[in-house]
């Protein structure tokens, strides 16, 4: 099924992370698709940089929270649906499906979608309930835990039926084409265990010093990879050196290549506070890494407890360290539940399967 109109991705955010992964692979894919494509960003931004080594058609604009409130800049917008002949836009942030919304609403734009990729509950502010009420259509959401924080301050904000959920996808033959290098070499029967994310207050890396705490206490033989930088990098190095946890944990810094980092360790863990999709939980699989996670968020639609990893309850060190016990005892379910975790991917989170669903969704 064919359409004349264009598909407006509008992703304003300046630095890199899942939601522009999302937008720029879909806006590529439906581009290569035969599909009228336009993409709004902010200049400079990691996604228009990406965007100027292709031939996707692309147009620029400077978003802040209050944009939606500028004339100029809700007229520019306007122009950009216009003269691309946008019938459907997808936006990313709060800021995005402000700006993007109020325009496509002025400009007759038909499908208006706020595409949802965190499991954060929505503020019930005036402000949201105009949006939600009157001038979103859609919400496209990565998870069912991130569709059930839609409503959760608000039960009435917008219509459960409007919310559909399709799962982020993971290009599996383009990570295993990938080229990998250890970016670390075992020391003796120690089991190596690994985060890779922002250290930012989200991805709550402070947890993996209490789990080395409780380790050394039990006289494991381990180390804790760290991959990834953040505005809390110092905080964390200074608690590993205040607690004499050199020796246990490494920072390596930001990681270029997970397929290099995933191949450094043995299981993966995840202390985040929430996750709207965790890619790096796929990723892990992908490297037939099992998996220790919080049982919150949407962490349950990627790990099956004791198939391909453990979940656990929130912050709990005792229970978590427990599951990286049984790992450290049992060297052989490592790769029995790595390979359970592979499948998984392969199956349900496959791009190809993931990508088409989306197509046939914005197409609907």
């Amino acid at each position: 099924m064919k359409t004349n109109k264009t598909i407006c991705f509008f992703n304003s955010t300046k630095t890199w992370g899942g939601g522009e992964k999302w937008h720029y692979e879909m806006a590529t894919y439906l581009h290569t698709q035969g599909f009228k494509v336009l993409v709004i960003v902010s200049p400079n931004s990691e996604l228009s940089q990406k965007l100027n080594k292709i031939v996707v058609p692309k147009e620029e604009i400077k978003v802040s929270n209050f944009s939606y409130l500028s004339s100029s800049k809700i007229k520019k917008v306007v122009n950009f649906y216009e003269k691309h002949n946008v019938g459907t836009v997808v936006m990313n942030s709060s800021e995005d499906m402000k700006l993007g919304g109020i325009s496509a609403k002025r400009g007759g734009v038909e499908r208006v979608i706020y595409r949802r990729g965190s499991a954060i509950p929505i503020k019930n502010s005036f402000i949201n309930r105009y949006f939600f009420k009157k001038v979103l259509n859609e919400v496209l959401a990565n998870s069912e835990a991130t569709k059930t924080t839609i409503n959760a301050k608000n039960p009435g904000l917008f219509p459960k039926d409007n919310i559909t959920v399709i799962p982020n996808a993971i290009d599996v033959n383009g990570f295993d084409a990938l080229d990998s290098k250890a970016l670390y070499q075992k020391e003796g029967n120690e089991i190596v265990l690994g985060n890779l994310g922002r250290m930012v207050f989200q991805k709550n890396q402070e947890f993996l010093i209490d789990v080395a705490l409780e380790l050394k206490k039990r006289n494991l033989d381990f180390k804790i990879l760290i991959g990834g930088d953040g505005k809390l990098e110092n905080v964390i190095k200074e608690k590993i050196q205040q607690h004499n946890l050199e020796e246990n944990i490494k920072l390596l810094g930001f990681i270029d290549n997970p397929k290099s980092f995933m191949n450094s360790i043995d299981v993966f863990l995840l202390p985040s506070r929430w996750e709207g999709f965790g890619y790096v939980l796929a990723e892990a699989m992908l490297c037939e890494k099992p998996c220790v996670a919080f049982e919150i968020s949407s962490n349950s639609q990627i790990v099956d407890d004791k198939e391909n990893g453990f979940l656990v309850p929130f912050e709990d060190v005792i229970t978590f360290c427990d599951k990286i016990q049984i790992f450290a005892k049992n060297k052989d379910l490592i790769s029995k539940m790595g390979a359970q975790g592979r499948l998984k991917i392969e199956n349900e989170f496959n791009s190809e399967l993931i990508q088409n669903k989306v197509k046939e969704y914005l197409l609907s």
